[in-house]
């Protein structure tokens, strides 16, 4: 099988994520000692016994997503596992993905998340944003609502192309809020809000952008060793003087996601491991291409069957 790896984004936390990593794999073990050297804070405790309502803050949540997901690239790679063709990640996921590839190194990766993180709670005062599920309605009908009933003052938009049932929209909770009984109407079979913070991937997101981009300025940037697709354009990068400004753009630009499974499916990729908390890509990758298997390892039981049934 010629493998691609893809890592989660946000809403994948738990707590008690990647205790059990580190209580097996030295590698993890590691791992979340260096991210908590690099925060200066203790973000493994944080990971491992919460409180939740702590861990899902946005500044919190991020790294813990990458720490988590890097550790268990480290496992893999020291057990040998061959690596992968190309990767890709869902919003936040990328930072991931840019880290596995090598063009990121993981403390510049956790500074640069967590600071994103607190940025993105900055850009939007608690109860002006929001965020919904749009489930069994095509995108580009998502879209033309969106498109209709949007303004300056009630912005709504498509903000994650997660897959062709599902599609999320982001704006002012009053834009949210009017598009969702218009989507109903459109076709969906259910519109489902959010439990978020903030409205990511839309345009009242742009205060985050140069804040951003002055983070990342002062980050050592690599040629990736191994393409990232990038989820501003779904295209399968390998330029490093292109990675700054693709981060900077994805804050406000749609997640491609569909379109990005479809590149890593053109690259030759015909399995797909998702590495890091959750299920949530498998079951999204299930209903993008049904014919691309997807295994989630995220669990030292996963990582240790999936192991098992390689040797």
């Amino acid at each position: 099988m010629t493998r691609a790896w893809i890592f989660p984004g946000q809403g994948a936390q738990i707590v008690g994520m990647a205790a059990d990593l580190a209580e097996r794999f030295s590698e993890a073990r590691d791992t979340l000692a260096e991210a908590d050297d690099a925060l200066g804070f203790d973000l493994s405790q944080l990971m491992a016994e919460g409180p939740m309502e702590t861990l899902t803050l946005t500044a919190n949540t991020q790294p813990a997503i990458v720490a988590h997901s890097v550790a268990v690239v480290r496992v893999l790679r020291a057990a040998g596992v061959d690596e992968p063709i190309a990767v890709a990640g869902h919003s936040l996921g990328e930072y991931s993905a840019l880290v596995a590839s090598g063009a990121l190194a993981l403390s510049d990766a956790l500074r640069s998340v967590r600071a994103r993180g607190q940025f993105m709670q900055d850009a939007v005062p608690a109860g002006v944003g929001a965020m919904a599920a749009v489930i069994g309605l095509d995108a580009a009908t998502v879209t033309k609502v969106c498109a209709g009933l949007s303004s300056d003052q009630s912005l709504v938009c498509a903000a994650n192309f997660n897959d062709p049932t599902q599609t999320v929209i982001a704006g002012h909770k009053a834009g949210v809020e009017s598009a969702m009984p218009a989507l109903k109407e459109a076709g969906a079979r259910r519109v489902l809000p959010l439990p978020v913070s903030a409205p990511f991937h839309c345009p009242l997101m742009a205060p985050v952008q140069p804040r951003l981009d002055e983070v990342l300025g002062k980050v050592s940037v690599s040629e990736p060793s191994i393409p990232v697709v990038a989820n501003v354009d779904a295209v399968a990068n390998r330029d490093g003087s292109r990675i700054q400004g693709l981060l900077v753009e994805q804050v406000c630009a749609p997640v491609r996601w569909v379109d990005c499974v479809e590149t890593l499916r053109a690259e030759g990729a015909d399995e797909l491991l998702e590495l890091g908390p959750g299920r949530a890509l498998a079951g999204m990758v299930r209903r993008i291409d049904k014919e691309l298997p997807t295994t989630s390892l995220g669990t030292a039981d996963q990582i240790t069957a999936y192991l098992e049934a390689q040797s």
